[in-house]
């Protein structure tokens, strides 16, 4: 294993010495950074309405998972004493203060801009959230049909009293805290009633324009559900609870069963938020932190409505002119339908090797298309498949039990342990596992994250195997939102490689070594610092790297001697980066931008070298993080076809020269948004797709 260069805690430079703290950005304040760049397409007020909504659903959800996940971890290392810190210096308890005081600035943020901005302006659209204290006596009498048919049914209030104890209130629900008072006797008693997450959050009022919220209609229904007792007051709430899964896998004889049991337990992890109602009565809020166990500092007061996950409903409605002109995929030249039927993908592959880029080249007509023909080709022997997060319908899992059932020989690599994708991989796995095909769950205290699929094949001339490798999920769905990119090649050294790779996770052997593919968490780290260092030993070193996040101390700090060693370093990095560019002496020649925008930046492109010396290109599913590089099984795979390579160039300049998406961190550790608005990184690759989907040289 290589070494990472010998990096001192201090570095000398000029401005003088510079700390941990100085070198790197915590993590969980760079992620936040982040969920902010979202939060700004909310308020930009050019962003068409009905996006604007979806982007504070996303930004809402991206919350919660972070606050399920990693505020949760940062309270237990609290609870049990943990002081020790990470590469930027920063203790728990710092990190959870530090961390707490930003969220709420961003949540106040995002509440203000729906209230004072979003809402009033959707109303002035004709698409209105209105109160159910303002509807008319017909609305009322509409509604209270809907009310009765559709949601009393659904609802079970929970009274507190010495027969009934506090409800354990589940993860993520929203829910009314009710007062009620016994006519009888005067007795006070508290109750909880769940809103239903399964029914729509807002309510379509016959008019079409206008919507009530699901929590109101239920808050104007009390007196229904506590017949015979007296409504004094009610307020809404809502929890989030630790959703980390803790399982000891060495300890697990059936790893699908465990997993389910921690997914039951997840509902009821412990308690890390508790989000109310800005008017909330202190007796009321007293009773919920008892019982939850809540300590003030992690109690969220906001204005109604909570929950802005919920205003996702909303993007659903036909409204064209509020949203972004719809980019349906493309099918390039080389894989596109002739005399109305597609090409054999595999005459088209053995020819050469096809790169496409999602959601701009459809993932319908080159992926999903690549495995229905493989699972129907009688000349296809066997398929072996990673699956990580799957879709609720996914195409890709019904064409593995199509093959199986049609006597081929499938595996699939499901990973039980892809968070908040649990359940439905839990559900996939049965299915695929009652159809025929081999599944396993990969290795003891290992993700399997690579995104890889191996279809050996029966050729004319010989057995050939033909593979896909890509950046992103194996997912229609998402697949029309991240952008990713996937690389599809019958190259004799990869796909051996792969196969190498697949008898690694299911038959446990101890495939290190690999042709051509960088594997972690083996070679991964290994190859990637080789590449760094190679290019720190040329008079013109350049390194470009696109990532979801850099966070591995080792990395940056190989990053930073390329730096001093006079190598251009451009970091494209959506989401986290903890590495600080344009530091004198440290890291001047080093830039770092972020693009959030309409697509989810998600590929991960990795290019060395110069012009002068031509370059190296790598894709792969693992981003510059500890975990990528030491946790999980990840495949990176050369590009080397020269016109793949300007394929792959293309986009890289794309990101480079957009000005309309990007953000730049500067030497402070702040993002600065460019505000040139001559080249949108999007549009550019858009149109980009469209070309090749006429010409395949474009």
């Amino acid at each position: 294993m290589v070494k990472p260069y010998a990096v001192s805690s201090h570095y000398e430079v000029g401005i003088g010495t510079l700390l941990h703290m100085e070198r790197f950005t915590n993590r969980e304040l760079s992620w936040l950074d982040f969920n902010e760049r979202v939060l700004a397409i909310v308020e930009d007020p050019t962003t068409p309405l009905l996006e604007r909504a979806k982007f504070a659903a996303i930004f809402s959800t991206n919350l919660d998972e972070f606050f399920q996940v990693r505020v949760a971890g940062l309270m237990e290392q609290v609870a049990a004493g943990v002081t020790s810190a990470p590469p930027d210096g920063m203790t728990p308890t710092e990190q959870l203060e530090a961390v707490r005081s930003r969220a709420t600035e961003l949540m106040d943020r995002l509440t203000a801009v729906v209230h004072k901005d979003l809402l009033p302006e959707l109303a002035a659209e004709r698409i209105s959230v209105v109160d159910v204290a303002s509807l008319t006596a017909e609305d009322n009498t509409w509604l209270d049909e809907e009310f009765r048919t559709k949601v009393f049914p659904v609802l079970t209030p929970l009274a507190v009293d010495p027969a009934h104890p506090f409800p354990y209130i589940s993860n993520l629900s929203l829910s009314l805290a009710v007062n009620i008072r016994d006519p009888h006797d005067g007795t006070m008693r508290f109750a909880r009633v769940k809103v239903p997450p399964r029914l729509d959050r807002f309510i379509r009022l016959p008019d079409g324009e206008r919507f009530v919220r699901l929590e109101q209609v239920i808050a104007s229904h009390l007196g229904d559900l506590f017949s015979g007792m007296e409504v004094v007051d009610h307020y809404m709430f809502r929890v989030t609870r630790n959703a980390d899964l803790v399982l000891e896998e060495s300890e697990a004889d059936d790893l699908l069963e465990a997993i389910s049991i921690e997914l039951t337990r997840r509902r009821f992890g412990r308690a890390v938020r508790l989000e109310v109602e800005t008017d909330i009565s202190p007796n009321s809020l007293a009773v919920l932190m008892r019982q939850l166990q809540m300590d003030s500092r992690d109690i969220y007061v906001l204005p109604s409505p909570l929950d802005l996950t919920g205003l996702m409903s909303l993007y659903s409605i036909d409204r064209p002119n509020l949203k972004w002109e719809y980019w349906k995929g493309v099918t390039q030249a080389a894989l596109a339908q002739v005399d109305g039927s597609p090409p054999n993908l595999f005459n088209v592959i053995r020819d050469r090797d096809i790169l496409v880029q999602h959601p701009y080249d459809s993932f319908t007509s080159s992926v999903e298309e690549f495995l229905r023909q493989a699972a129907r080709d009688p000349d296809v022997l066997a398929i072996k498949q990673t699956l990580y997060r799957t879709a609720d319908d996914s195409a890709i899992a019904r064409d593995l039990i199509v093959a199986a059932e049609r006597g081929k020989q499938v595996v699939a690599l499901v990973e039980l342990k892809a968070r908040f994708d649990e359940e439905r991989n839990i559900e996939w796995a049965r299915k695929l596992e009652t159809a025929g095909v081999h599944v396993v769950y990969g290795l003891v205290g290992l993700k399997t994250h690579a995104k890889v699929s191996l279809v050996v094949r029966q050729d004319s001339d010989a057995i050939r195997r033909y593979a896909h490798i890509g950046t992103g999920n194996y997912n229609g769905s998402t697949a029309r939102t991240y952008e990713d990119v996937g690389l599809f090649t019958s190259n004799p050294d990869i796909t051996a490689d792969l196969g190498d790779l697949f008898n690694f996770l299911t038959g446990h052997s101890r495939q290190v070594e690999y042709r051509k593919l960088a594997v972690s968490p083996y070679s991964g780290r290994q190859t990637v610092t080789e590449l760094i260092r190679r290019e720190a030993e040329a008079t013109d070193g350049q390194v470009v790297m696109k990532l979801n996040s850099l966070v591995d101390a080792d990395i940056i700090d190989e990053l930073y001697a390329a730096s001093q060693a006079g190598v251009k370093v451009d970091l494209l990095v959506r989401g986290i980066c903890c590495l600080r560019p344009q530091i004198p002496g440290l890291s001047e020649n080093i830039t770092v931008q972020s693009v959030v925008g309409r697509y989810l930046e998600h590929s991960r492109i990795l290019r060395f070298g110069s012009e002068a010396r031509g370059y190296q290109f790598w894709i792969g599913s693992a981003d510059m993080m500890p975990r990528n590089l030491d946790r999980r099984v990840e495949a990176l795979t050369p590009v080397e076809a020269p016109e793949l390579q300007a394929r792959l160039q293309q986009i890289i300049e794309a990101i480079q020269t957009d000005d309309t998406l990007t953000w730049v961190l500067d030497a402070d550790g702040e993002y600065r948004k460019l505000d040139g608005h001559t080249v949108d990184a999007h549009v550019l690759l858009h149109e980009l797709a469209v070309l090749r989907s006429v010409d395949d040289k474009a």
